[in-house]
């Protein structure tokens, strides 16, 4: 690779650990509605498996929509102050719909609870991308290179990590574990929205941080909004295109997994209190697989290493669909191997979309906001649609919500919560790796 002068900037480890910092509560939003949401209106709320999935999937395509307007809204941000801090503040309200989205009125069950998690979801969701969409710009608003912005990400990566597994182990415990109750949902949203808050301003601090330290000067205004070709014009980027249709479809894999995990330890492993078990062997090899992979990225390149772990995670899932007929330490050990390349997938693809932007031909980099608008987008309907296959899957089955009541489940219903959880997130992962193969833009470099 050349060297250019932005390749010898190194950014301070104060600020990339508080920049970081962030991803903790970013983590808790992304890992425990994915989690738990679908569990929780169908086996405590009492919603039928396809109004719960339904439930999900439109906030999210809500999502969809309305993403690519707050990534247009920040470039703007940024061009008129200098910066894009004004909008992350504003989404630390997001704690708060956190919170009320585990705390359904007392009245309402089935249907009509469903509405209410679908409304604020909405709303938390459009919180969300008010942080996430400029927070994840950062990268490209600083003046760093290559190696650097793999740098940057690992950090971000790690502490994502962190706050994923924490999040993902002390939700279903303080839940009520293996008999989680209401008042238990409850407390957790309570808790953890808590210690979102601290983490989101942890994390606007660290943007302000790497800012005053490597931030670009800010760009002129982003062209004004006259139609969706302004908000969309990024995937008329021949190397963003097939990145992001990748991600999508890895996204949808990795929540399709998490929400499947209660089921597949209840129904198929017998014991709903292995979820925290399964969701602490996905997560916590990442802490030690996250150095790993900057390495090898950094030796074979990005691309090389994101197609591996795609081919990995494809493979232990095909595995874990075999569900009981493994031993129970095998199969833990399987879904450790899916934690090593979930690593990957997370670091890479993070760490490939400012190398996308920064080496976007003829655009101006303002229009870093509008990539990650249409980043999380996808984001967004990969969590949505993860879900809803699932619960399609069960619904497929002949699945039987309840209320916490013991209710048998038909042999076709328990082979639905096994194939669900491995052989759907398997074929998305191949063909997430057959589309990656067309980014070609790691062979240069930028």
């Amino acid at each position: 690779m050349t060297q250019t002068p932005v390749d010898t900037v190194r950014l301070p480890r104060g600020g990339l650990l508080a920049f970081a910092g962030g991803s903790i509560g970013m983590g808790v939003w992304i890992t425990v509605p994915g989690l738990l949401l679908l569990y929780f209106l169908t086996d405590v709320l009492a919603v039928a498996p396809l109004v719960a999935g339904f439930a999900l999937l439109i906030p999210k395509v809500a999502d969809v929509v309305l993403h690519p307007f707050v990534g247009h809204f920040s470039d703007a941000q940024r061009a008129r102050r200098g910066h894009r801090l004004s909008l992350m503040l504003a989404a630390c309200f997001l704690p708060v719909a956190f919170a009320a989205l585990f705390a359904v009125p007392g009245g309402l069950h089935g249907s009509s609870a469903a509405v209410w998690v679908a409304a604020v979801f909405v709303l938390g969701n459009l919180l969300f991308a008010a942080y996430q969409v400029p927070y994840l710009a950062t990268p490209a608003d600083l003046a760093i290179g290559y190696h650097e912005r793999t740098r940057l990400m690992s950090f971000r990566m790690v502490v994502l990590t962190v706050g994923i597994l924490l999040s993902g182990v002390l939700a279903p415990a303080l839940a009520g574990g293996d008999d989680p109750t209401r008042t238990g949902y409850v407390v957790m949203g309570a808790v953890l929205a808590a210690a979102m808050l601290a983490a989101m301003l942890v994390g606007i601090n660290g943007v302000r941080r790497l800012g005053a330290v490597a931030g670009l000067p800010a760009n002129p205004a982003p062209p004004p909004l006259r139609g969706v070709r302004v908000l969309l014009g990024s995937l008329r980027d021949p190397q963003y295109r097939p990145l992001v249709t990748a991600y999508l479809l890895t996204g949808t894999a990795t929540h399709l997994v998490l929400a499947a995990a209660p089921y597949y330890a209840t129904y198929e492993l017998g014991r709903s209190g292995l979820t925290t078990v399964l969701i602490a062997a996905f997560l916590a090899p990442a802490l030690l697989a996250t150095p790993v992979w900057l390495a090898v990225a950094r030796r074979i390149g990005k691309q090389r290493g994101l197609l591996l772990a795609q081919a990995v995670f494809a493979a232990g899932c095909l595995v874990v669909a075999l569900g009981h007929r493994v031993p129970l330490g095998l199969l833990i050990a399987v879904v450790a191997v899916l934690g090593v390349a979930f690593a990957a997938l997370q670091l890479l693809y993070f760490a490939m979309l400012p190398d996308v932007v920064a080496a976007s031909a003829g655009r101006d980099i303002a229009d870093a906001g509008s990539y990650t608008g249409v980043w999380t987008a996808a984001d967004s309907a990969g969590g949505a649609i993860g879900p809803y296959l699932y619960a399609a899957c069960l619904a497929i089955g002949g699945f039987v919500g309840s209320s916490g009541d013991d209710v048998r489940q038909s042999a076709s219903a328990l082979d639905a919560v096994r194939y669900g959880f491995g052989l759907v997130p398997a074929v998305l992962l191949v063909a997430a790796l057959l589309i990656q193969r067309r980014y070609t833009l790691d062979r240069t470099r930028a």
